[in-house]
């Protein structure tokens, strides 16, 4: 009898089946109540984010934060708009109790994510490029960077690699008011959300185990895929 034919084709299915791109699209999220929704807008108009947050992306990431049943702090969330230079204040902190905004500043990208705005984004090891989507803080830490927070990406396939690929929150020189008037643009991370060195150990204690950080970028293919946000 000859397995050659047959032990082939084995080969070859299984070969297709890995080179075939996966969907991660697993569940349909709730979509939001009316009194989400007024819930959301509210907030929006009470933390006064009308200059600070387009409301399309703040109530994407309202939506996210209802359906992560795994979050253990309920009363903040952190957003990261990269559709913003470097040069912008694109890392807020919203106190949803108190519909306030508590914390407004710059954030660094991965070096292979562009230049002043990231276009290019990975969940792979050793890429130097920032991740999008929902995460987790953990827990906190001394590190190179100095005081640290690590992130667990909870969407597979987007950002699940974040603890394996070191993605923390630190503090650093090259995110500064001074670094851009000298380079035009922030100094680039390996992949962290890099904060100043002045405001970090304050934001990283305020939203350290277990609060929701959406981060978002101009990128098709995460819409496509997240578990946790609404099509748009």
């Amino acid at each position: 009898m000859n397995l050659k034919a047959p032990l082939f084709s084995f080969l070859l299915f299984c070969s297709l089946i890995q080179c075939t791109a996966p969907t991660y699209r697993t569940k349909k999220i709730k979509q939001p109540s009316a009194a989400t929704e007024q819930l959301i807008k509210t907030t929006y108009q009470e933390a006064k984010l009308t200059s600070t947050l387009p409301f399309d992306l703040f109530r994407t990431a309202m939506i996210g934060f209802y359906n992560i049943e795994q979050k253990k702090q309920s009363d903040k969330i952190a957003i990261i708009d990269f559709s913003k230079p470097s040069t912008k204040e694109r890392f807020y902190v919203i106190d949803l109790d108190k519909k306030k905004l508590l914390h407004s500043c710059l954030v660094a990208h991965g070096k292979n994510s562009g230049n002043k705005i990231p276009s290019d984004f990975s969940n792979t090891l050793n890429s130097k490029k920032s991740s999008l989507g929902f995460f987790l803080t953990a827990e906190t830490y001394q590190g190179k960077h100095g005081f640290s927070l690590r992130l667990d990406g909870i969407e597979k396939g987007i950002n699940h690699n974040a603890r394996k690929r070191s993605i923390v929150i630190h503090g650093a020189d090259y995110v500064s008011t001074n670094y851009i008037k000298k380079q035009g643009r922030l100094g680039r991370s390996w992949g962290c959300p890099a904060l100043p060195l002045a405001l970090s150990e304050e934001i990283i204690q305020s939203i350290s185990n277990g609060t929701c950080l959406f981060i978002y970028g101009k990128n098709a293919s995460y819409f496509k895929h997240s578990n946790y946000i609404l099509p748009i």
